[in-house]
Protein backbone atom coordinates (compact mmCIF):
# COMPACT_ATOMS: atom_id res chain seq x y z
CA UNK A 1 0.00 0.00 0.00
CA UNK A 2 1.58 3.38 -0.80
CA UNK A 3 1.14 6.11 1.75
CA UNK A 4 -1.14 9.29 1.81
CA UNK A 5 1.16 11.35 0.05
CA UNK A 6 1.00 9.06 -3.43
CA UNK A 7 -2.56 10.95 -3.29
CA UNK A 8 -0.68 14.34 -3.82
CA UNK A 9 -0.78 13.98 -7.68
CA UNK A 10 -4.60 12.80 -7.57
CA UNK A 11 -5.62 15.98 -6.01
CA UNK A 12 -3.44 18.36 -7.95
CA UNK A 13 -4.86 16.84 -11.27
CA UNK A 14 -8.51 17.89 -9.80
CA UNK A 15 -7.16 21.37 -8.66
CA UNK A 16 -6.02 22.36 -12.00
CA UNK A 17 -9.66 21.41 -13.60
CA UNK A 18 -11.44 22.95 -10.69
CA UNK A 19 -8.67 25.80 -11.43
CA UNK A 20 -9.24 25.68 -15.14
CA UNK A 21 -13.50 25.85 -14.79
CA UNK A 22 -13.13 28.98 -12.27
CA UNK A 23 -11.45 31.14 -15.26
CA UNK A 24 -14.75 30.83 -16.96
CA UNK A 25 -17.47 31.93 -14.50
CA UNK A 26 -20.71 32.05 -15.41
CA UNK A 27 -21.01 35.82 -16.15
CA UNK A 28 -23.75 38.31 -17.95
CA UNK A 29 -24.41 36.48 -20.91
CA UNK A 30 -25.61 33.19 -18.97
CA UNK A 31 -27.42 35.06 -16.57
CA UNK A 32 -29.57 36.55 -19.69
CA UNK A 33 -29.91 33.13 -20.63
CA UNK A 34 -33.89 31.31 -20.08
CA UNK A 35 -33.15 28.96 -17.42
CA UNK A 36 -35.86 26.93 -15.54
CA UNK A 37 -37.23 26.69 -12.52
CA UNK A 38 -35.07 24.33 -11.18
CA UNK A 39 -31.77 25.95 -12.26
CA UNK A 40 -29.85 25.63 -8.62
CA UNK A 41 -28.59 29.00 -7.14
CA UNK A 42 -24.70 30.34 -8.12
CA UNK A 43 -23.87 29.35 -4.53
CA UNK A 44 -24.49 26.16 -4.71
CA UNK A 45 -22.08 24.85 -7.44
CA UNK A 46 -19.00 25.81 -5.42
CA UNK A 47 -19.69 23.51 -2.41
CA UNK A 48 -20.78 20.64 -4.40
CA UNK A 49 -17.59 20.34 -6.80
CA UNK A 50 -15.96 21.01 -3.80
CA UNK A 51 -16.90 17.82 -2.24
CA UNK A 52 -17.62 16.24 -5.87
CA UNK A 53 -13.44 16.78 -7.10
CA UNK A 54 -12.36 15.19 -3.47
CA UNK A 55 -14.21 12.20 -4.24
CA UNK A 56 -12.93 11.92 -7.79
CA UNK A 57 -9.23 12.58 -6.63
CA UNK A 58 -9.46 9.87 -4.05
CA UNK A 59 -11.62 7.70 -6.19
CA UNK A 60 -8.69 7.88 -8.91
CA UNK A 61 -5.87 7.16 -6.32
CA UNK A 62 -7.68 3.81 -5.00
CA UNK A 63 -7.99 2.50 -8.72
CA UNK A 64 -4.13 3.71 -9.18
CA UNK A 65 -3.45 2.15 -5.90
CA UNK A 66 -4.88 -0.87 -6.87
CA UNK A 67 -4.02 -1.61 -10.64
CA UNK A 68 -2.05 1.41 -11.52
CA UNK A 69 -2.02 3.21 -14.53
CA UNK A 70 -4.54 1.11 -16.57
CA UNK A 71 -8.05 1.11 -18.03
CA UNK A 72 -10.06 2.60 -14.99
CA UNK A 73 -7.61 5.06 -14.72
CA UNK A 74 -7.26 6.37 -18.34
CA UNK A 75 -10.82 6.53 -18.53
CA UNK A 76 -10.83 8.30 -15.20
CA UNK A 77 -8.34 10.65 -17.09
CA UNK A 78 -10.70 10.99 -19.54
CA UNK A 79 -13.29 12.37 -17.78
CA UNK A 80 -11.16 14.96 -16.33
CA UNK A 81 -10.44 16.37 -19.69
CA UNK A 82 -14.08 16.06 -20.30
CA UNK A 83 -15.05 18.09 -16.99
CA UNK A 84 -12.20 20.57 -17.91
CA UNK A 85 -13.81 20.95 -21.27
CA UNK A 86 -17.40 22.12 -20.06
CA UNK A 87 -16.74 25.39 -18.35
CA UNK A 88 -14.66 26.63 -21.14
CA UNK A 89 -17.53 25.26 -23.75
CA UNK A 90 -20.24 26.87 -21.75
CA UNK A 91 -18.82 29.40 -20.27
CA UNK A 92 -15.74 30.79 -22.04
CA UNK A 93 -17.21 29.96 -25.79
CA UNK A 94 -21.08 30.06 -25.09
CA UNK A 95 -21.64 26.69 -27.25
CA UNK A 96 -24.07 25.62 -25.05
CA UNK A 97 -25.03 22.76 -27.85
CA UNK A 98 -21.32 21.58 -27.29
CA UNK A 99 -21.29 21.78 -23.93
CA UNK A 100 -24.39 19.53 -23.87
CA UNK A 101 -21.89 17.23 -26.15
CA UNK A 102 -19.52 17.69 -23.50
CA UNK A 103 -21.86 16.53 -20.87
CA UNK A 104 -22.90 13.26 -22.39
CA UNK A 105 -19.31 12.33 -22.70
CA UNK A 106 -18.77 13.52 -19.32
CA UNK A 107 -21.64 11.15 -18.40
CA UNK A 108 -20.34 8.53 -20.86
CA UNK A 109 -16.26 8.24 -19.01
CA UNK A 110 -17.75 8.21 -15.21
CA UNK A 111 -20.69 5.27 -16.61
CA UNK A 112 -17.58 3.33 -17.86
CA UNK A 113 -15.24 4.42 -14.97
CA UNK A 114 -18.14 3.11 -12.14
CA UNK A 115 -18.25 -0.46 -14.60
CA UNK A 116 -14.30 -0.65 -14.78
CA UNK A 117 -13.47 0.30 -11.55
CA UNK A 118 -15.76 -2.11 -9.49
CA UNK A 119 -13.68 -5.25 -10.24
CA UNK A 120 -10.61 -3.08 -8.60
CA UNK A 121 -11.87 -0.59 -5.91
CA UNK A 122 -15.57 -0.84 -5.53
CA UNK A 123 -15.08 1.92 -2.63
CA UNK A 124 -13.93 4.17 -5.68
CA UNK A 125 -16.69 2.92 -8.53
CA UNK A 126 -18.99 4.32 -5.33
CA UNK A 127 -17.50 7.28 -4.75
CA UNK A 128 -18.64 8.03 -8.41
CA UNK A 129 -22.12 7.85 -7.84
CA UNK A 130 -22.59 11.48 -6.30
CA UNK A 131 -20.63 12.92 -9.39
CA UNK A 132 -22.99 10.43 -11.91
CA UNK A 133 -26.11 12.19 -10.04
CA UNK A 134 -24.63 15.55 -10.08
CA UNK A 135 -23.44 15.28 -13.86
CA UNK A 136 -26.98 13.32 -14.51
CA UNK A 137 -28.70 16.47 -13.13
CA UNK A 138 -26.49 19.26 -14.68
CA UNK A 139 -26.89 17.51 -18.43
CA UNK A 140 -30.57 17.46 -17.70
CA UNK A 141 -29.92 21.56 -17.26
CA UNK A 142 -27.92 21.91 -19.99
CA UNK A 143 -30.29 20.56 -22.02
CA UNK A 144 -33.45 22.50 -20.78
CA UNK A 145 -31.14 26.02 -21.53
CA UNK A 146 -30.40 24.84 -25.12
CA UNK A 147 -33.45 23.73 -25.47
CA UNK A 148 -35.07 27.23 -24.10
CA UNK A 149 -32.19 29.43 -25.91
CA UNK A 150 -32.25 27.93 -29.82
CA UNK A 151 -31.06 30.69 -31.81
CA UNK A 152 -29.62 33.03 -29.05
CA UNK A 153 -26.45 31.86 -28.35
CA UNK A 154 -25.82 28.18 -28.46
CA UNK A 155 -24.29 27.72 -31.94
CA UNK A 156 -21.51 30.32 -30.02
CA UNK A 157 -23.75 33.66 -31.08
CA UNK A 158 -23.57 35.04 -28.08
Amino acid sequence: MQNWTSLIPFFAAVIAIAVSGAVFMPGPWYKALDKPSWTPPDWLFGPAWTLLYIAIAVAGWLVWREDGFRLPLFIWAANLVFNGAWSWLMFGRHRIGLALVDAILMLVTIVAFIAVAWPVSETAALLFIPYLAWVLFATALNWSIFARNRGAAQYGAG
